[in-house]
């Protein structure tokens, strides 16, 4: 079932390999911000949330934290990507969930490619 949201909210899914370290800190951290709806998921089958076609067509942008990542996307859901953008954060899974450093690398790194939405 297709998911709803407000016309000005931009769907944004972060990737990792089993949606238990990286990409749920990076769904945390964003979740905050009005301007933004956040999901996240694992390329693996055993993910805790495992990727499919719908999420990828829910999200307006895909972040990934390998190259390996969007290499899986393109491979396995080519189709439901179309004209997408996905953006490699280049994350190794070298950290633990809300591990500070891992913050502050997300915000930095995310930042860049969502600056946040004025509100009127």
């Amino acid at each position: 079932m297709p998911r709803l949201r407000h016309p000005r909210t931009r769907t944004v899914l972060f990737v990792c390999s089993q949606n238990r370290l990286r990409s749920p800190t990076a769904e945390q951290v964003f979740s905050c911000r009005e301007d933004l709806e956040v999901d996240s998921a694992g390329t693996n089958y055993n993910a805790d949330n495992p990727l499919t076609a719908e999420l990828l067509a829910w999200a307006d942008v895909i972040f990934v934290m390998e190259k390996a990542h969007r290499s899986k996307l393109q491979r396995r859901f080519r189709a439901a990507l179309g004209g997408k953008r996905v953006i490699c954060l280049d994350i190794p899974d070298d950290y633990d969930f809300m591990q500070p450093e891992l913050v502050q690398v997300l915000e930095a790194k995310v930042s860049r490619h969502l600056p946040a939405m004025p509100v009127t």
